[in-house]
């Protein structure tokens, strides 16, 4: 199973979170406060990034991919980063990054 992934800064995450829950109709996955936030539903895997600096503008695109072997991560022509990653693989990195993170299964 492969869902579109997009990453985006933002402002503030607990607005964001609301918001975003709000769009998507599913509350995160994982949040890490005032941090990062990330939704998984069946078709988009979407993460937001605090950036005050850079809210609003893409981090990055990608794919989640159930049969991904490794994270992979390629620049486009234009200059944008793509990923592409399982959500084990996704995980790992959450983890690794923020270790309070709170993950849902």
């Amino acid at each position: 199973m492969m869902r579109f992934h997009i990453a985006i800064s933002v402002a503030d995450i607990s607005q964001s979170v609301e918001d975003y829950t709000r769009r998507l109709g599913a509350p995160p996955t994982a949040v890490v406060p005032d941090e990062y936030a990330l939704w998984r539903t069946p078709c988009i895997n979407l993460s937001i990034r605090r950036a005050s600096d850079k809210a609003g503008t893409l981090r990055h695109l990608g794919w989640e991919d159930s049969s991904a072997r490794s994270f992979v991560t390629e620049t486009d022509v234009n200059g944008i980063v793509w990923e592409h990653f399982s959500a084990e693989q996704q995980a790992r990195e959450i983890a690794d990054t923020w270790p309070q993170a709170r993950l849902a299964t």
